[in-house]
């Protein structure tokens, strides 16, 4: 039985979706349902906060003390690509920053349906190049992300490889949304016990991202579609019971196909980024320090 805290979490999906239901002006639920976002996290203590422009994009040093200065994780948020920011997430990734040892700069990248992808993937490699601006080596760099932001993750690595950057030490996602195409099977066998993801609710969020001619197979949007050879350690976790389960799955099988190392924790009874209550639910702590440990081995701060 789930915590009462991770509950917590499936109550912030039913009021999105009554919200989605009443069709508001896109302000009103993007401030509506953010309010309601930052409640689901715990203060994680001990860490502080600065905003900065990392290569044009607004930005948010998430700084624990007594952390390593030179590991960073690159940190982009979920919300379907239209809503969240460095705000909603910063103290669920103050938590893993916390747990892992090191510095995290959380983005806000371009939102759509103001500017629809490649905005969003734009900013994401924008920053990175920014960080290694700085004279933090890719290696030295994971990056990280929950729902759109772990598909932002991924993307992330496609195109550092595909622009011949230096390589990022991995990346850890959280519920990502990976397939522009809606092919998992679990929009289907998930749809009774998730309250907000179904398949027609995320078919409207392809078309605040792609537009009403974009490919859902650019794999920079859809990384499933990628050629995934020669990309860097991954780690994924999603919930069980959600509708996005078989984006990971899915996902993770076509990598272990192309050779890249990957693991995928799926958790029993779980639903859409659960690690959002962090500090406050048992799972959700669980959870990221199993991610805070792999993420100090792939950026060697383990000894």
């Amino acid at each position: 039985m789930p915590s009462k805290q991770a509950l917590e979490v499936n109550e912030h999906w039913k009021s999105t979706a009554a919200a989605m239901a009443s069709m508001p002006p896109l302000d009103e639920w993007r401030d509506k349902t953010e309010q309601e976002w930052t409640k689901l996290t715990a203060e994680p203590g001990s860490v502080d906060y600065l905003e900065v422009e990392a290569g044009g994009v607004p930005a948010m040093w998430i700084v624990p003390k007594n952390s390593v200065e030179n590991r960073v994780l690159l940190c982009m948020h979920g919300g379907g690509y239209f809503s969240g920011s460095m705000y909603t997430h910063r103290k669920m990734f103050g938590h893993l920053a916390k747990a892992v040892g090191c510095r995290a700069l959380s983005l806000h990248y371009r939102r759509s349906p103001e500017h629809q992808h490649p905005a969003q993937i734009e900013d994401t490699i924008n920053a990175y190049r920014w960080l290694l601006d700085q004279g933090i080596e890719g290696r030295h760099v994971a990056f990280v992300g929950d729902s759109a932001g772990g598909g932002l993750a991924i993307a992330g690595l496609l195109c550092a490889r595909d622009t011949r950057l230096p390589a990022p030490a991995g990346a850890m996602t959280m519920s990502a949304w990976l397939d522009m195409e809606l092919q998992g099977k679990s929009y289907e066998t998930n749809r009774e016990g998730d309250v907000l993801f179904w398949k027609e609710n995320v078919a409207s969020l392809v078309g605040l991202f792609l537009g009403e001619h974009g490919d859902r197979k650019d794999p920079y949007a859809s990384p499933t579609h990628g050629t995934l050879e020669g990309l860097p350690p991954i780690f994924m976790q999603v919930g069980a019971d959600e509708c996005l389960l078989d984006d990971s799955r899915n996902f993770a099988e076509k990598a272990k196909k192309a050779k890249v190392e990957v693991s995928l924790e799926v958790f029993p009874e779980m639903l859409h980024s659960f690690q959002m209550a962090a500090g406050r639910a048992p799972e959700a702590d669980q959870a990221l320090n199993k991610m805070a440990a792999w993420g100090r081995r792939i950026l060697g701060l383990t000894s």
